[in-house]
């Protein structure tokens, strides 16, 4: 495929949509094999939580993780429709046929996804459930658009940030700015919503998280992932939008629906089609909660 027509197509009847005025901003991982650990993590205020099949679960716990997941999903509870969505990062062609059926399965995420082939044929082992591939080494940042682009069920794309600078033997956070502009650029080229930003892995250092957070953002990033409840509102409050910017753009939606088309604002600004879309987005962000 090539791409789609429409910005943000619509998802499956039958699995939860996002709301465009209240976009996803904080996305809770949990281990697989801590069923305990996974109940408070739907309780703990995150938008999305991701049960983690693949890196944070032992090899000799995989099997107990797969199982505990498909009871924890097949609950009437994580399926009603005002319960938090339950994501699946899964480890291998098992955990997606054991629980690609199952009712409280919001989406897959899909790890170290180099190529389009390996979207296809998760889409065709699981019909209709939403794809969020990871995109975790050089190769797939070469091929970040084909990705993004391979399939409908595709929902948004990620980098894996931890297992891209092992690949590239970046050092520095900085060393990761073209990567992620990169799939910044593919997602709005595949009219997928804007990625959701990598993983902090010190859940101590807040601050640390607030800067990246800022930077993150300043790219084009929408969201974060998190390993600890202690990151959620560092990350949320990061990603809004301040006052200053909802004022800013309050004043520039209310300018033009005076007047259409280009214009200038009386403190200099100029203003077009592109910037009320902007004006509008930030508008929509603001009212979430």
């Amino acid at each position: 495929m090539t791409g789609r027509d429409t910005p943000f197509p619509p998802l499956p009847e039958d699995h939860p949509q996002d709301d465009p005025c209240r976009p996803p901003l904080t996305w809770l991982y949990v281990p697989g094999d801590r069923p305990e650990v996974v109940a408070k993590a739907l309780g703990s205020g995150a938008d999305v939580v991701i049960v983690d099949l693949e890196d944070a679960v032992a090899p000799d716990r995989k099997e107990y993780a797969r199982s505990a997941t498909a009871e924890l999903l097949g609950d009437q509870v994580t399926a009603a429709a005002d319960a938090v969505p339950v994501h699946v990062r899964v480890h291998g062609e098992d955990d997606v046929r054991a629980l690609a059926g199952l009712p409280g399965l919001a989406a897959f995420r899909l790890p170290k996804i180099t190529h389009a082939v390996s979207v296809h044929h998760v889409a065709a082992v699981a019909p209709g459930v939403p794809l969020y591939p990871l995109l975790e080494s050089a190769l797939a940042i070469e091929h970040a658009y084909s990705i993004a682009s391979a399939h409908h069920a595709v929902r948004g794309i990620a980098l894996g940030e931890a297992d891209l600078r092992a690949d590239l033997g970046v050092r520095e956070d900085a060393g990761l700015d073209w990567p992620r502009s990169r799939v910044v650029v593919a997602a709005r080229a595949a009219a997928l919503p804007p990625p959701v930003q990598s993983v902090f892995p010190d859940v101590r250092d807040l601050d640390g998280l607030w800067a990246s957070c800022v930077r993150g953002r300043a790219l084009g990033m929408l969201g974060r992932a998190a390993i600890h409840p202690r990151q959620l509102e560092v990350i949320e409050r990061a990603f809004r939008p301040t006052a200053e910017e909802i004022e800013a753009a309050e004043q520039i939606v209310a300018a033009s629906a005076v007047e259409a088309g280009a214009l200038a604002l009386p403190d200099g600004r100029f203003v077009d089609a592109a910037v009320v879309a902007s004006a509008r987005r930030t508008i929509a962000l603001a009212g979430r909660g």
